[in-house]
């Protein structure tokens, strides 16, 4: 069963959820059938085929930091998502355009400690190491609890700072690389694979090496595709299986009508 956003809240402090970023409706059918609970995604052309691929799982969609210059931008975006069924949305923008957006009944996950988007500022780095940082986080939080979010996610941030945050909130507090004292753990579904060549962000698990998988299968396209221009060149192919042939004696009668049309 989906969880809608009241599911989730009233999850807090019950249990913890799971979530994945997805990049493509292979990820996200295959979350679903894990039973992972919440998809996120940015990717806008998937959107509705990713929504198709696991129509039972909370789709949270991720605004593109940039893409978007003012509230109006971002509740149009937002609302656009929705109606391709997203159940929520993800947006690291100001406090300000967070609660533009939750005025008009929008559910929205904000994002603080490590913010990937605005790290020119912080360097990527973890963030609330110190006393006077984690007290930024503490107000960033609150913050986002008076624009109207329901949830953050939090990112690497020191572990007891992540779960004393999380007792103090009524949001659901979704940990990337900031321990088990969260409402949810989340990754991204590629690094979960290992379908990338880089390496994985210190927070992150590989539980698969699809990178060695993809390239062997890579390898194995090229070698069927050089012995296809081969079998071509040779002769070999097409065979007769690859082909139809004629009704017993229409070859005879079609020779001689193709004769008769060429002399």
């Amino acid at each position: 069963m989906k969880l809608e956003v009241h599911d989730l809240v009233a999850a807090k402090g019950k249990r913890q959820l799971t979530e994945l970023n997805v990049a493509s409706p292979e990820h996200a059918a295959a979350a679903e059938a894990a039973g992972i609970e919440i998809i996120v995604s940015g990717r806008a052309r998937l959107r509705r085929a990713l929504r198709d691929a696991a129509p039972h799982t909370h789709f949270c969609f991720g605004l593109i930091y940039g893409d978007h210059v003012n509230a109006d931008q971002a509740k149009r975006a937002a609302f656009d998502a929705l109606a391709d069924g997203a159940d929520s949305i993800y947006c690291a923008m100001h406090f300000d355009v967070v609660e533009a957006m939750a005025r008009e009944g929008i559910p929205i996950v904000g994002h603080v400690g490590l913010v990937p988007q605005k790290a020119r500022w912080t360097g990527l780095r973890a963030v609330g190491k110190s006393a006077e940082e984690a007290i930024g986080i503490v107000e960033d939080v609150r913050r986002y609890e008076s624009a109207g979010a329901f949830a953050v996610e939090m990112e690497v941030v020191p572990p007891p700072v992540a779960e004393a945050i999380c007792r103090s909130t009524p949001l659901i507090v979704i940990s990337m690389g900031s321990g088990a004292g969260c409402d949810a753990q989340y990754l991204f579904a590629s690094d979960v694979l290992g379908e990338t060549a880089r390496r994985i962000p210190r927070h992150a698990r590989s539980y698969r090496d699809f990178r060695a998988e993809c390239d062997r299968l890579h390898g194995e396209r090229i070698a069927a595709f050089t012995e296809f221009r081969r079998d071509v060149a040779s002769g070999a192919f097409p065979g007769e299986d690859e082909t139809v042939a004629m009704a017993p004696g229409q070859w005879e009668r079609f020779a001689e009508a193709l004769a008769e049309r060429t002399t």
